[in-house]
């Protein structure tokens, strides 16, 4: 089999450390024909391997990582090919050119032994599912689920809360602009609501994902509202008759409030139709669900909450499954859109967090919001007094280690819109920012952050290094400015945390039901973080908003649109091209069923006691090679490739 072995510079990334030309002139006395290039992921190279591709059986491609580059260069190299990566195995972890040239050396030999064992693997096409599913129903996943509608693909709205709208529905106002958060977030719900090809499953979790890319199969569970929601019609009289002892804290004003065992999501949402919890309902008309009472009279006794509602949608006799509704749906591609949430000032033992007049910055968001607690107007949590100062500080839990080494991004320009509603409202309340560095990075952010100085913000470089509660109701913040390197010393009637932004557990136990990664920071990783920052290792499966890491409202609506273009491509062509690469021989099985058991993606199943691979299903990870105590399991381009890979670098 003659062999050819092409390297690349990359710049300097690779013969910085590795002496290319040396590495040539040993592999040509070795017999094999040999190129370099400064970048062979370039047109010109691309002619350059083209030229070649008559001359010999197999490529080794010397360069960077498999993952940048292999399915450009399978594109267009029609015989068997290897890349060794020279890169991220060879140069970048060397400082000693000698050593790396060495290892470079041994690298390519093992790649050479490889080649020999690649077979070229059969191909099976299968058709697509022109459906997306939709993870998550705040703005960036109702914005790719418009874009993914207006292209003609059927849409399935996921979200777990009873409403649609995400983190949106709680904010005032949105930076740069300051326009009217509720305004945005209810136009794009509207439009959602009206496609035909939308369909919203609200109140709903993920409980599996199966299948495969082009063929997913998603089991949903709908959580039991307890209301016949065809015969609700949101006026909320419900509400008013469950008695006021019935309550819990509201998830919509962040605990600022407290909810009742009946209530609707928020004034905004949609659908606009009541829940019943049964944990906060007291039983108050003496009637559990599930059972019936008569009166004398004979007829049915009615609870307040039964006899409030005027078309009969709540019915406590009913034998409600409390366990809900599990459907399944089929989705041709998948996208995360899953939204953030913020630490917990009770995280954080440094700071008076039990008192009421510590908020966070979400919460501040409720207060300020027309839609709040106080209707918008700016009052000390439990005393509801106007505030006379109030101290906002910066990176609690993001840039530290003992919580998040990350920076949560928007802490500092979502602070500074609202010191200047504050500032702009009530110009004689004193408002002070502590920052570690102010970070207001694109269009109109500096300008927004100079604004708020000349407003009068007193904006302090430095950690704040205690909040003592006073007996009169006020904290003394204790302080320090680096840039005068003076002590800070002042009283505030409120403090507010800028709590890191963080993805919830429960959002990356939904992605690690579709098998993917975490990164280190805790948000779903991207399958490159410069040049497919929405897609992931999974094909098929994509990522739009918080789910990936911190962004603001601009930045996810930019990634969804993008998400919903990649879906459409992917999507677009209605069937996959697949390569068969595991195959089991029959006549070496005994039949002893441990690929069975051990196959992650359910892709083997046994005929006539025989194993067989679904080739649609499987995604050759390999791990039935490795269990098969009889090697009976082959791999077109793993296997026993990779063992005469690993013999070549001992020898």
């Amino acid at each position: 089999m003659k062999k050819g072995i092409f390297i690349c510079h990359c710049g300097t990334n690779i013969s910085e450390r590795v002496n290319v030309e040396r590495l040539k002139s040993i592999l040509e006395s070795d017999g094999y024909l040999v190129r370099d290039h400064l970048f062979l992921c370039s047109q010109d190279a691309k002619q350059l391997i083209l030229n070649f591709q008559d001359e010999v059986d197999g490529f080794v491609i010397a360069a960077c990582s498999p993952e940048n580059h292999e399915t450009y260069f399978s594109s267009f190299i029609r015989k068997p090919f290897v890349i060794v990566n020279l890169r991220e195995q060879c140069s970048w972890p060397h400082r000693d050119g000698e050593h790396a040239t060495k290892k470079a050396r041994d690298l390519i030999r093992a790649g050479i032994n490889k080649l020999s064992y690649i077979k070229k693997p059969k191909t099976v096409k299968t058709k697509m599912e022109e459906s997306v599913a939709v993870i998550g129903g705040g703005i960036a996943g109702i914005t790719a689920s418009i874009e993914l509608a207006k292209l003609g693909y059927r849409v399935h709205i996921i979200e777990k809360s009873p409403s649609i709208g995400g983190k949106l529905l709680k904010f005032d106002k949105i930076y740069p602009l300051n326009d009217c958060a509720s305004c945005v977030i209810s136009s794009l719900i509207s439009e959602v609501s009206a496609a035909k090809n939308i369909q919203i499953h609200v109140y709903t979790e993920v409980e599996e994902v199966s299948g495969y890319p082009g063929n997913f199969r998603i089991r949903l569970r709908k959580k039991q509202t307890y209301v016949d929601w065809e015969k609700c019609t949101g006026c909320g009289k419900c509400i008013d008759a469950c008695p006021d002892r019935a309550k819990v804290p509201s998830e919509f004003d962040d605990g600022l409030t407290f909810r009742k065992a009946m209530y609707i999501y928020s004034p905004f949402a949609y659908p606009k139709k009541a829940v019943h919890d049964p944990e906060a309902c007291v039983n108050c008309g003496k009637k559990k669900i599930g059972t019936r009472r008569l009166l004398r009279s004979g007829k049915e006794y009615l609870t307040p909450c039964e006899k409030a509602c005027p078309t009969g949608a709540i019915d406590r006799s009913k034998n409600w499954d409390p366990e809900g509704e599990v459907f399944e749906i089929r989705a041709g591609s998948i996208l995360l859109a899953m939204g953030y949430e913020v630490m917990s000032k009770d995280s954080f033992p440094e700071f008076p967090s039990h008192l009421p007049n510590v908020v966070t910055g979400i919460q501040m968001e409720r207060i300020l919001s027309p839609t709040g607690p106080t209707g918008g107007e700016l009052l000390v949590p439990e005393t509801l007094r106007k505030p006379e100062a109030i101290s906002f500080i910066s990176c609690v839990g993001s840039r530290d280690e003992r919580y998040h080494t990350y920076c949560s991004k928007v802490c500092c320009m979502y602070m500074l819109k609202q010191a200047r509603l504050i500032k702009e409202r009530n110009p004689e309340i004193d408002v002070f920012i502590h920052y570690i560095d102010i970070r207001a990075p694109g269009r109109d952010l500096e300008e927004y952050y100079t604004l708020a100085r000349k407003l009068g913000i007193k904006i302090l470089r430095g950690r704040v290094g205690n909040v003592e509660p006073l007996n009169n109701g006020k904290l003394r913040i204790l302080g320090f400015d680096s840039d005068t390197g003076d002590p800070v010393e002042y009283t505030a009637d409120m403090v507010v945390l800028a709590t890191a932004v963080e993805l919830r557990e429960s959002e990356r136990d939904v992605a690690r039901k579709m098998r993917l990664d975490i990164d280190s920071s805790g948000f779903v990783k991207e399958k490159h973080p410069k040049l497919q920052t929405f897609e992931t290792s999974i094909d098929g499966i994509y990522l739009a908003g918080c789910v990936q890491g911190p962004k603001d409202v601009t930045e996810t609506v930019l990634q969804a649109k993008s998400a919903a273009l990649s879906v459409s491509s992917f999507l677009g062509k209605g069937e996959r091209e697949i390569d068969v690469e595991t195959i089991i021989d029959a006549e070496r099985c005994t039949g002893c069923g441990m690929c069975i058991i051990s196959c992650p993606f359910k892709a083997i199943t046994a005929e006539n006691d025989i194993p067989e691979i679904n080739p649609i299903s499987c995604r050759n990870c390999g791990i039935c090679y490795s269990v098969c105590p009889v090697k009976a399991v082959d791999m077109a381009t793993h296997g026993k490739a990779i063992e005469k890979e690993l013999e070549g670098l001992k020898a």
